[in-house]
């Protein structure tokens, strides 16, 4: 993930289209190879991207906001997902989550103030068997508990101590 000034987000975004907008259905791959560079999608990438496919502004847009996967702004330097879907809800999912929010002193789509962590919501890590289920980068940890969520945590920030 590169820091980039809004000028540069235009550039690396207009290489990246210009690169792939001859592949199949491009925009799909051209969003993930951009989000990819920069850890998100910035709004300065939307029209070069948009110019390179002969789309709209607007179309581009539709497809980012759309996509739960696609983030529009920076992510903490480590992403933590809850499972929402029904199975991870029945064994004590939103309890989870309530405890996680208060843990890290943020609500779903925040970055901790020292910018270890973001939380998002998942609709499903496919991992229903061992729920409730997240996800932290790209491991997904299934009958978790809040205690293993601080444990997983604690090397990448300070957490706060629940009673």
């Amino acid at each position: 993930m590169a820091t980039a000034s809004s000028r540069d987000f235009a550039t690396g975004a207009a290489r990246i289209a210009d690169a792939m907008a001859d592949l199949p259905g491009a925009l799909l791959p051209i969003l993930h190879a951009v989000q990819e560079e920069y850890g998100y999608i910035p709004r300065e990438a939307v029209q070069p991207i948009a110019e390179a496919l002969n789309l709209s502004r607007a179309e581009v847009h539709g497809v980012i906001s759309f996509y739960h996967h696609f983030r529009q702004r920076p992510v903490g330097r480590r992403l933590l997902q809850i499972c929402r879907a029904e199975a991870c809800q029945s064994v004590g999912a939103l309890e989870l989550e309530a405890r996680v929010k208060q843990l890290l002193g943020i609500d779903y789509h925040e970055t901790t103030e020292d910018q270890a962590v973001s939380l998002e919501p998942v609709y499903c890590l496919g991992n229903c068997a061992c729920a409730p289920s997240i996800m932290l980068g790209d491991s997904v940890y299934g009958r978790v508990t809040i205690e293993q969520v601080g444990a997983l945590l604690r090397p990448g920030m300070k957490v706060a101590v629940l009673g």
